[in-house]
């Protein structure tokens, strides 16, 4: 394990350990929860991203279809197509 040195107000820092004793931990070891985490947010948002775009896709591939019955003329931003009038007061 490598060893870092940061600069901080004394009182943040003194603050930070006290807090770090009551919850029976360290500040070390705070501080490599909080850098694990800062390093892996980027690949948590680029996984909910990738998700988010396989939802998207799977979507405007399944609701191709173009209803049946009385249009409304609502169209969906995926597929572009109009809901009929018993699809919108579905609940």
């Amino acid at each position: 394990m490598k060893n870092i040195t940061l600069s901080a107000d004394d009182r943040l820092i003194e603050a930070a350990r006290e807090q770090a004793r009551a919850e029976h931990t360290t500040l070390n070891d705070q501080f490599r929860i909080w850098l694990t985490d800062y390093v892996q947010r980027h690949q948590r948002v680029a996984m909910a991203m990738s998700s988010i775009a396989e939802l998207q896709g799977a979507l405007a591939s399944k609701g191709t279809g173009t209803g049946t019955g009385t249009g409304t003329g609502k169209r969906t931003a995926a597929n572009n197509r109009k809901f009929t009038r018993d699809e919108l007061n579905e609940r």
